[in-house]
């Protein structure tokens, strides 16, 4: 597909009935917003991003896609921060419950890469599947179409290659591109992936692509995943963390944590959520609201009596165990998928892939398996 033709991707998703939602440039940062055109993407930027460190600079070409992840994802778009679930009315026999009956809108999704992608679908898992379906969540995702990207380039915090969820695209996409650039050329390969995907791709005007492009893309897709900024090896992982519940490096983090909840808040599988009544003055009226939660919170854990986890050394554990162990339990899969977020935008530059590497180095050599790790 030519340059051009990425405009008329937009136009028709719109003809379709979708609201187009893809990444733009704003205050500072490159986020997933509302879109009409393919003038309001990031044109010619790049984000450098590091523990605690994100840029947005200038690049050297137009690229369209050349930059990595932001602040937001796509959870934002498919399980919103904050609904209202219901409200109610006093009559003269009591009260009425008024339900929300809004339409769940018909999204595409511009732009989503390969860690997104399988966030996606372990959100799919937890709030999509099973015999309690969250009903916001189902209407939006079952509507919802998807066009990705494969990454051409890895940012300073990614770890995807190690997590196995990219920077290729793997399945769960209608469209997905990948950017040429080179040589004076500039494209997209584009790789169908459903029904509806093949219907919007048949009115784009695209030509086959020849073997010289299908390398181009491969050869991209490879730089990316040899330039990732961490690794993090999941050998054992599951077990290395549950056999480290008291370690002493557990007091390391919790002397630099701020529980300020950034690394759940920019999580794209996160999906802690808790439920708050409102009422009028007049007492007349009344709502009930859901939004969304941290483990990171006091409030989180409480039960009568207290607080469960009272600590930032224990809801950092909490964390990050439940993420990279008691998840796999739960729901068969990692809950981590290497986008590097929570690293990003800890303001204090935590690295749960710094962590684990203390805590495998520390086992191997036979360092302290207990002792001094802190509460419960």
């Amino acid at each position: 597909m030519e340059l051009q033709g990425l405009e008329g991707l937009l136009e028709a998703l719109g003809a379709a009935g979708y609201t187009v939602v893809g990444p733009t440039l704003r205050d500072g940062a490159i986020v997933y917003d509302e879109i009409r055109s393919a003038t309001e993407l990031p044109i010619g930027m790049t984000d450098r991003q590091g523990a605690a460190t994100y840029r947005v600079e200038r690049r050297d070409d137009q690229a369209r896609f050349g930059y990595n992840v932001g602040p937001h994802s796509w959870r934002r778009w498919l399980d919103p921060g904050r609904r209202r679930l219901f409200r109610a009315e006093r009559t003269r026999d009591g009260f009425e419950i008024v339900p929300e009956d809004a339409a769940a809108p018909r999204l595409a999704l511009i732009g989503v890469r390969a860690c997104e992608l399988r966030a996606i679908g372990i959100q799919d898992r937890v709030l999509g599947e099973g015999p309690h379906v969250d009903p916001v969540y189902g209407d939006r995702r079952r509507s919802a179409f998807v066009v990705a990207v494969n990454c051409g380039q890895a940012g300073g915090t990614c770890f995807c290659a190690s997590m196995g969820t990219g920077p290729a695209v793997g399945p769960g996409f209608d469209l997905a591109l990948t950017e040429l650039l080179g040589d004076g050329a500039h494209g997209f390969l584009v790789e169908v992936g459903s029904a509806r995907g093949a219907e919007i791709a048949a009115g784009l005007g695209m030509v086959p692509a020849s073997d010289a492009d299908l390398a181009a893309a491969a050869a991209s897709v490879a730089r990316a995943a040899s330039a990732m900024g961490r690794t993090l090896d999941t050998t054992g992982i599951k077990e290395l963390l549950y056999a480290s519940a008291e370690h002493p490096r557990w007091k390391d983090v919790a002397a630099r944590c701020l529980a300020c909840a950034n690394c759940t808040l920019v999580c794209p599988t996160c999906f802690c959520s808790t439920v708050e009544d409102v009422t009028d003055l007049t007492g007349e009226h009344a709502e009930r609201w859901r939004r969304w939660d941290s483990c990171f919170t006091m409030d989180f854990s409480y039960i009568h009596g207290g607080s469960v986890r009272a600590s930032g050394l224990a809801r950092y554990r909490q964390w990050m165990t439940h993420k990279l162990a008691s998840w796999i339990d739960q729901f068969g899969t990692s809950g981590c998928v290497g986008c590097g977020r929570c690293i990003t935008w800890c303001p204090v530059g935590i690295d749960l892939t710094e962590e684990v590497r203390e805590m495998r180095g520390s086992r191997s050599a036979g360092g302290p398996e207990g002792g001094t790790g802190g509460d419960a």
